[in-house]
């Protein structure tokens, strides 16, 4: 469960399959490094995810107008409550979304790009999307003494804390990351758990 939107893991060949909100960043993180190493191109057709696989593709349909795009995830959010991906700038323009900033629509992972005959795009489907190892935000804060001292309890309660310094929306915040999981199941019963014991805007991240 992230925000509310529970992350269903498809076995086999049959994908990832999830619907929420979509929104977009753009000229504010230009240039600057994804969670793939990759330097982001606004213009470019990606996206970021919180737990889906770097480097997969996932066809997005907005619910709205019906329009259609392919975008490879690059890079790892949104982290705001109630979305689920955060689109390119080019990706929301081809969307419709760039006007509103925000829609609701429908993911698909379709895997990695392969190549097919007469240079027909085809992809190759994740065997699990089960297995990973995962994480859950408990708290995000811009003092970095109050996330020092959640992160200590977290140790004491879990074992397994860290602080992630990362820049959202030009502001600097201190991420705060409890427990270990191989299971993405595991990992969003942990979360159900923390959501409901003081946490509630918790959320599952995957750790690369």
């Amino acid at each position: 469960m992230v925000y509310g939107q529970r992350y269903e893991p498809l076995e086999g060949h049959e994908g990832f399959v999830q619907t929420g909100v979509a929104s977009w960043y753009g000229k504010d993180f230009h240039g600057k490094t994804t969670s793939n190493g990759e330097i982001y191109d606004m213009n470019a057709m990606t996206a970021a995810h919180k737990t889906l696989p770097l480097g997969v593709y996932v066809k997005v349909y907005n619910k709205e107008n019906g329009r259609e795009a392919i975008v490879r995830v690059n890079d790892r959010g949104p982290f705001v409550k109630g979305r689920i991906i955060d689109l390119s700038f080019g990706a929301a323009k081809k969307l419709g979304v760039d006007v509103a900033g925000t829609a609701p629509v429908r993911i698909e992972a379709l895997g990695y790009r392969v190549g097919g005959p007469a240079g027909r795009e085809e992809y190759s489907s994740q065997v699990n999307y089960d297995a990973g190892n995962f994480t859950v935000q408990v708290g995000a804060f811009k003092d970095h003494q109050n996330a020092v001292r959640l992160s200590e309890e977290m140790k004491k309660a879990v074992g397994f804390s860290e602080i992630h310094s990362a820049m959202v929306y030009g502001e600097l915040f201190y991420r705060v990351y409890a427990g270990r999981h191989t299971s993405l199941k595991s990992a969003e019963a942990a979360e159900t758990s923390f959501s409901g014991h003081g946490y509630p805007g918790s959320f599952v991240v995957s750790l690369d």
